[in-house]
């Protein structure tokens, strides 16, 4: 029989319905997989373990008496810690919020808890969900489940940690230049950063307004599918939300990819002097195998990273500097130096910068949707050039390039899910961008679901069992 946390979420979720398992036997076997492997992982800054237990009793009775709340029902989640959560300690792995007990549930927390899903905990992150793996916080960063002398990379570590390792299936994650796809590649997960403005932001504590986005990590892309029917919509209490229709996000998923055109942008990145020969080995790869499957992949041209990395960097340090300037004035030692090394460059932005930074923005942003998607359904490029970084590169001064290649499409808002391609010679896990158009989530889904199904990658896990037994 399939261990219950090795079940898939619409696995777990037809066992419940046919009464073969009980949420409260998910929520125990998850509880018991995070306390054994937690003093190995450090992927929680919280766990709740009497609120999940309150929950999954409920999610049984209701299921039981014929009230079915959706796929994610009786499903055991994890949320990052700057996600508000009513009566629940929200850190953002911070001092500064060390003691925080928000008041009321950010908008994606109480979607998930009025879809009756089950909340085991708040999930570490990079503090203020920049930084880097500090171990100057009130816990220590969260460990990579492949190898603990690495990190996660950031800043959805926890949630990323707590995924690969099997404490949840779904964790919830934010993702400003990376934050989702760089933790799902370098941990073996599928993480999604939905297009801007389709998941609300509401009640997650900021980074950047305008590069700011909120999404799952999860085992495979099913399950990411049946996540976004869940907090996906509009909100208008959210500036930034989208009034667009929610559709089906699983309706592709199982079909094959007749008929679609997808770029390949192998230039991008493979003559980037960083990129490892298996991260380039393991995309040509996929690139075929996608080929396979029955679209026409076509190789693409986009303008150089460095103008993206430029461009939302400057906004991303002008914005998140607006945000905590007051704190960094008045009590810069509450800050672990990660993060405030990460701020203080916005001290000496100008108008000026922030000004050509949207100009080049809007730019990009044309480009992208006018020239590539004029006449593709999808894109492939990387998501990570090199296997997970060491926690030796993390010196008394944060390391800058850790190797993700995200930030380009929080620059121009697009969709991009995050899958695993294969392996280092290390054993470490390697990962793929697929892109899509705006708020066209389903067809990105469907070309990752048909993809992972062909590879079979996110069928392999790290192994824990060690660290269980101990």
């Amino acid at each position: 029989m399939t261990a219950l946390n090795e079940l898939s979420i619409a696995e777990a979720g037809r066992k419940l319905r046919a009464g073969e398992i009980t949420s409260t036997a998910l929520t125990q076997a998850s509880l018991s997989r995070i306390a054994a492997l937690e003093p190995t992982l450090d992927a929680f800054v919280t766990v709740t373990r009497e609120r999940a237990l309150a929950d999954a009793v409920r999610a049984d009775a209701e299921l039981a008496a014929g009230v079915d709340r959706g796929p994610l029902h009786g499903i055991p989640y994890a949320l990052k810690d700057i996600y508000a959560t009513a009566g629940i300690r929200t850190t953002n792995h911070s001092r500064l919020f060390a003691d925080q007990i928000p008041a009321e549930d950010c908008t994606v927390a109480a979607k998930l808890a009025t879809g009756g899903g089950v909340l085991v905990g708040k999930a570490g992150t990079f503090e203020f969900a920049i930084g880097g793996p500090s171990f100057d916080l009130i816990t220590p960063p969260a460990r990579n489940p492949w190898d603990t002398s690495r990190s996660t990379s950031g800043s959805s570590s926890g949630s990323a940690a707590a995924v690969a390792a099997g404490m949840v299936r779904l964790a919830m994650g934010s993702d400003t230049g990376g934050s989702i796809r760089g933790p799902a590649a370098h941990c073996g997960t599928v993480g999604l950063k939905a297009t801007y403005g389709r998941v609300s932001r509401r009640g997650i504590f900021p980074l950047s307004f305008t590069l700011d986005h909120a999404g799952p990590l999860t085992w495979s892309v099913e399950d990411t599918a049946l996540t976004m029917q869940v907090i996906a919509g509009h909100d208008p209490l959210d500036p930034a939300s989208a009034d667009v229709p929610v559709p089906d996000f699983t309706a592709g998923i199982g079909q094959d990819l007749a008929g679609l055109k997808i770029g390949y942008a192998r230039s991008f990145f493979a003559a980037n002097p960083i990129t490892s020969a298996e991260v380039l080995a393991a995309l040509d790869k996929a690139a075929e195998t996608i080929a396979g499957l029955g679209a026409e992949v076509v190789e693409v041209e986009l303008p150089t990273y460095e103008l993206f990395e430029a461009c939302g960097r400057v906004i991303l340090i002008g914005e998140a500097y607006a945000i905590h300037e007051q704190d960094l004035k008045s009590r810069p030692f509450a800050y672990g130096r990660y993060a405030y090394q990460r701020f203080a460059p916005g001290a000496v932005l100008s108008a000026a910068d922030m000004v050509q930074a949207f100009r080049l923005r809007a730019e990009l942003t044309s480009i992208v949707n006018d020239r590539v998607f004029k006449s593709c359904d999808a894109m492939i490029t990387a998501s990570a050039l090199t296997e997970a970084a060491p926690f030796a590169n993390f010196a008394h001064d944060v390391q800058r390039w850790v190797g993700m290649y995200t930030i380009p499409f929080n620059v121009t808002g697009n969709p991009a899910l995050s899958l695993p391609t294969g392996f280092s010679a290390g054993g470490l896990p390697l990962g793929m961008q697929i892109v899509g158009k705006p708020f066209d989530e389903a067809t990105t889904l469907r070309i990752g679901a048909a993809y992972e199904a062909a590879a079979g990658w996110t069928s392999i896990r790290p192994t824990l069992e060690s660290a269980i037994a101990a």
